[in-house]
């Protein structure tokens, strides 16, 4: 019994999310609007940023925890190819020499 009540708990799709991302932002905002009664000022206003500001942290954390849901059609018998190394054949960047072409022809202009 216990298990059917925590499924109801459980976040399962985005528009679920959505919702939830919602509440928290109803929330958020009128908790700020306390705040600005209570402390007049900018220190009001600090504090009612940050409460919309927890909103897109949780919000993002939320809807990276849900999966995305399937396409309705497959794009192709063939999965996408995948580069694995670069051109020269190195898996990392290299750095540029510092050369002193790289500085604009005005600045090496002497006259």
């Amino acid at each position: 019994m216990l298990k059917k009540i925590g499924r109801l708990f459980i976040i399962k799709t985005r528009f679920e999310a959505w919702l939830v991302i919602y509440a928290i932002a109803l929330g958020a905002v009128e908790r700020g609007r306390h705040y600005l009664e209570i402390y007049p000022g900018f220190g009001g206003w600090l504090l009612a940023l940050a409460c919309t500001g927890v909103v897109f942290v949780a919000g993002a954390k939320l809807l990276d925890s849900v999966k995305p849901a399937q396409p309705a059609v497959a794009m192709g018998p063939h999965s996408p190819v995948l580069r694995r190394h670069s051109l020269n054949g190195r898996s990392r960047p290299t750095r540029l020499p510092n050369r002193r072409a790289s500085e604009s022809r005005i600045s090496r202009r002497r006259d």
